[in-house]
């Protein structure tokens, strides 16, 4: 009998596996759990992780489903914008299971039926909302004129409230992964652009030409009135210095051998200065006052 002991506890280990599997099933923190009652969903769906009691199969069945963020992309193809182009579009979208039960009964948990469905909601939702814009606003040389985000908002507002009533998934994320332009558009966007540019190079060139005339404008008046004060006052002080001239001119006149004196001792004293050598005969005047020759340019005493 002993050596049947080890056989009989691994056998009653594996038995209560067996049940344990069974009767009960485990819940990730990632997972979200439905149990059915032959085939009809009973009970709430279970979120929070750790074991949780079944009855065995085929009275219940439990089925699990991922909750985290799946990216789903639709494949790239054209679309009509409100204009008549057509541009290349490929959107990716974000969702989640926001249903689990409704989930079940759409889909049977078939994650392939559902990315199928949801392709067509990510369709008709590019497509009918890259229709009510124009094609600028996804392609444009000024970057304020391009729509990407209100677009992207758009759709997914079109997407979410369909999606959710109708499947149980919940769309947190819409976004153009890529955009293109068909071959036969290319040149006229190219041509387009390049218009645009030479527009803005030629507003730029003028708008610079135009202050380039404005800050010589305010220069030249500057210059001028600067010029016109100057002369103002050269006048003033001219006026001032012949004013006084001419008082000088009067006490000179007064005494005509003081004033060929005075003139002489001037010319004197500038000839002298800064140590110059000149070479002349004594008597010429102004040298002669040197000598203490007054002569015809002393001042006569009354």
């Amino acid at each position: 009998m002993k050596p049947r002991t080890p056989t009989l506890i691994i056998g009653g280990l594996l038995l209560a596996i067996f049940l344990f599997l069974l009767f009960a099933y485990q819940v990730r923190t990632t997972e979200v759990a439905v149990v059915t009652t032959f085939g009809s969903i009973s009970g709430t769906p279970k979120t929070e992780p750790g074991l949780y009691l079944r009855l065995p199969y085929p009275i219940q069945n439990v089925y699990k489903f991922d909750r985290r963020l799946q990216n789903f992309e639709r494949k790239y193809e054209q679309s009509l914008t409100r204009d008549k182009k057509s541009p290349i579009l490929s959107v990716f979208v974000g969702w989640r299971i926001a249903d689990a039960e409704l989930f079940l009964k759409r889909f049977n948990g078939d994650l392939f039926r559902a990315e199928t469905s949801l392709e067509n909601v990510v369709r008709d939702a590019k497509n009918s909302v890259v229709g009510r814009h124009d094609f600028s606003e996804l392609i444009a040389p000024d970057p304020k004129q391009v729509k990407f985000e209100e677009i992207e908002n758009e759709m997914k507002l079109v997407m979410a409230d369909t999606t959710l009533k109708t499947y149980g998934i919940a769309i947190e994320i819409v976004g153009i992964k890529q955009l293109g332009l068909p071959e036969s558009q290319t040149a006229k966007v190219f041509e387009r652009m390049k218009a645009e540019r030479e527009r803005l190079s030629k507003k730029f060139v003028a708008e610079g030409t135009a202050e380039a005339m404005r800050i010589r404008s305010e220069a030249e008046l500057q210059r001028d009135t600067t010029l016109a004060e100057a002369r103002r006052k050269a006048l003033v002080l001219r006026g001032e210095a012949e004013a006084k001239a001419t008082e000088y001119y009067k006490v000179l006149n007064q005494d005509e051998s003081l004033a060929r004196f005075l003139i002489s001792l001037n010319s004197l004293e500038a000839s002298l200065k800064d140590r110059t050598t000149l070479i002349l005969d004594e008597k010429t005047a102004p040298l002669n006052l040197l000598r203490g020759d007054a002569g015809a340019t002393a001042p006569s005493k009354n």
